[in-house]
C-alpha cells in the first residue's frame, strides 16, 4: 500500500491543486460578497501576534482555511500516506488565521468545510482510480509454482518506461535465482525474443509497458503458456488492474503458482493494402485521433494526474485531427474518436481509467460524435461540466461485437493497446473466445470457479447496454 501511495503523488497533488483552486474561488470571490462579514476587532490582540496592516476584505469564510483543507483533502483521496502531514499543515494554517485575529473560529470553520467540499467535487471531474484491483477467475492450475524460477524466461524490453532497470534486473536474479533474464535493447527484435523465450520455457516472462505486453500475450495465448508480467512501463495500466505494484509482487505469485485467466479483445480486419490480419488486445484497441489523444495524454499523466492530461489531449485532437466516415455495426456515422475496451472501463466519460473486473467477455465502445452542430464546443462543455453522459456528440454502451468500416478514400488509423499498427479498411472486435493465464497474488475478490484450460473458447456474456446511445 505504501508502494502504491508513493505511485499517487503526482496525480493527487494534480487533484488538490484543482481543489485548492476552486476553493479560494468560492470562499474569495461570491462566499464572501453574500455574507458580507466585518472582520473581527484587533485591539484586543498582543502586537506580537497581530499581522502588520489591517485586512480589509470581508471575513466569512475564512480563503486561507478553505485552500487548505481543499488541498489536503484532494492529497488524502490518491494519496493517504502523505495526508497526514498536509493535513496537519492544513490545521495548522486554519488554527493561525485565529490566532492572529484576522477571522472568527466560525469563519475558519466555514471555510474547512467548504475546502473539503472542493476536495471531494474533484471526483466529479477527475475519477479515482480504485485501491482494490479488478477481480478475475483463478488459474492456479495452469499456473506452475516456481520457488526459484527455474522453467521461467523473463524478456525484458530495455526500451520501455525510464529505460533503467537496474532494480528489477537485481529484483530478479536475487529472488528468482534460477530464471533466465533476456534484455532486448533499441536494436534487437522483440518478437523474436519473446518466441524463442517461450520455446525454451515453461512460463513466459514480460518486463516493459502496456505494448511489450501486448506482444507477450500474444505469443503466450499461441503457446498456451502462462504469463508473468512484471510492471516495468510508463503508466502500466494492465498491471495496475491485476493490482501488480511492482516487481516483487509478480515473484511472490511466480512462487506460489498463484495465476488469474483474463480475457483479451480480439481485432480481424482488412488492412489498408488488402491483407487481412488479426490483433489481440489486453486493453484497449482505437480508430481515429484516439492514439494521437493517448500519446498527448501520456505526455502529461505522470506531471498532472490523467483527468487534466485527457483535457489537454482531447482539445489538442479536436483542434487537429479531421473527423472521419465510419460504418459502425451498418449505421453510417461521421465521428472522431472509437474506442473499445476489452471489459467494462470506469469511470463512465471519455477518461476510461480502470476495469472492476478481468474476466467478463464484454467490450466497452465509446465513441466521440462529429456530426452535430458545435459539437466540438458542446463536448468540451460537458466534460469540463461533469454532463458528458447527457452530451449528443458522446455515445457510450457495452456490446459483445461491433463491426466498423470505413467509408473515407483511405484507411482508418487503428491502434492496440496504444502501439499504432497499420491502417484499416475494415475491422470487426470481439472478445477473444479464450483467457490468458497471468500470474499475480491471489486477492480477496477472486472468484473460486475454475477457469480454462489456456486457449480454450467459452460462451459469451449476453449484451447489455449501461447507457443508451441517444441519452438526454
Amino acid at each position: 500500500r505504501d508502494r502504491a501511495t508513493k505511485g499517487r503523488r503526482r496525480p493527487a497533488a494534480a487533484r488538490a491543486l484543482i481543489g485548492l483552486g476552486v476553493a479560494s474561488a468560492l470562499a474569495n470571490g461570491p462566499a464572501k460578497l453574500v455574507f458580507r462579514r466585518d472582520r473581527p476587532p484587533t485591539h484586543g490582540i498582543p502586537p506580537l501576534r497581530r499581522l502588520s496592516r489591517d485586512l480589509t476584505t470581508f471575513s466569512f469564510p475564512s480563503g486561507h482555511a478553505a485552500s487548505a483543507a481543499a488541498f489536503a483533502t484532494g492529497v488524502a483521496l490518491d494519496a493517504p500516506g502523505a495526508a497526514v502531514p498536509v493535513a496537519a499543515l492544513a490545521a495548522a494554517v486554519a488554527f493561525s488565521r485565529v490566532y492572529v485575529g484576522v477571522h472568527y473560529p466560525g469563519d475558519v470553520a466555514a471555510g474547512i468545510l467548504l475546502g473539503i467540499g472542493a476536495g471531494l467535487l474533484t471526483t466529479k471531474v477527475m475519477p479515482r482510480r480504485p485501491w482494490v484491483p479488478a477481480r478475475a477467475s483463478p488459474a492456479s492450475a495452469w499456473a506452475p509454482a516456481l520457488p526459484e524460477g527455474e522453467g521461467l524466461t523473463v524478456v525484458v524490453n530495455a526500451r520501455s518506461g525510464p529505460g533503467n532497470h537496474s532494480d528489477l534486473l537485481a529484483v530478479l536474479r536475487a529472488d528468482l535465482p534460477r530464471a533466465e533474464v533476456v534484455e532486448v535493447g533499441p536494436a534487437d527484435d522483440m518478437a523474436a525474443a519473446l518466441t524463442t523465450a517461450a520455446s525454451t520455457s515453461r512460463v513466459l516472462g514480460i518486463a516493459g509497458g502496456d505494448g511489450s505486453i501486448n506482444a507477450a500475450a500474444q505469443v503466450a495465448l499461441a503457446r498456451g503458456m502462462p504469463l508473468a508480467v512484471f510492471p516495468a512501463g510508463t503508466l502500466n495500466h494492465f498491471a495496475a488492474d491485476l493490482g501488480l505494484v511492482g516487481a516483487g509482487d509478480s515473484v511472490q505469485a511466480v512462487r506460489e503458482g498463484s495465476a488469474v485467466a483474463v480475457d483479451l479483445g480480439r481485432a480481424d480486419g482488412i488492412s489498408a493494402v488488402f491483407d487481412r490480419f488479426s490483433r489481440i488486445f489486453v486493453n484497449t484497441a482505437s480508430l481515429g485521433g484516439y492514439p494521437d489523444m493517448v500519446a498527448v495524454r501520456e505526455r502529461f499523466e505522470r506531471r498532472i494526474g490523467k483527468w487534466p492530461a485527457m483535457m489537454i489531449a482531447l482539445c489538442w485532437v479536436l483542434r487537429h485531427e479531421p473527423p472521419f466516415d465510419v460504418e459502425i455495426d451498418a449505421e453510417p456515422r461521421r465521428v472522431w474518436l472509437i474506442f473499445v475496451g476489452n471489459g467494462v472501463y470506469r469511470p463512465d466519460g471519455f477518461a476510461p481509467t480502470y476495469r472492476n473486473r478481468l474476466d467478463e467477455s464484454l467490450l466497452d465502445l465509446r465513441i466521440v460524435d462529429a456530426s452535430a452542430s458545435l459539437a466540438r464546443l458542446r463536448l468540451v462543455g460537458a466534460v469540463l461540466t461533469g454532463r458528458l453522459g447527457r452530451s449528443r456528440v458522446y455515445e457510450q454502451r457495452t456490446v459483445e461485437r461491433v463491426l466498423i468500416s470505413s467509408r473515407a478514400p483511405g484507411p482508418l488509423p487503428f491502434a492496440c493497446d496504444g502501439e499504432v499498427t497499420e491502417g484499416v479498411e475494415r475491422i470487426v472486435i470481439t472478445p477473444s473466445g479464450a483467457r490468458l493465464i497471468v500470474y499475480r497474488p491471489r486477492r480477496p475478490g477472486d472468484g473460486d470457479g475454475a477457469a480454462p484450460e489456456p486457449g480454450v473458447r467459452r460462451p459469451l456474456a449476453r449484451t447489455f447496454s449501461r447507457r443508451g446511445a441517444e441519452a438526454g
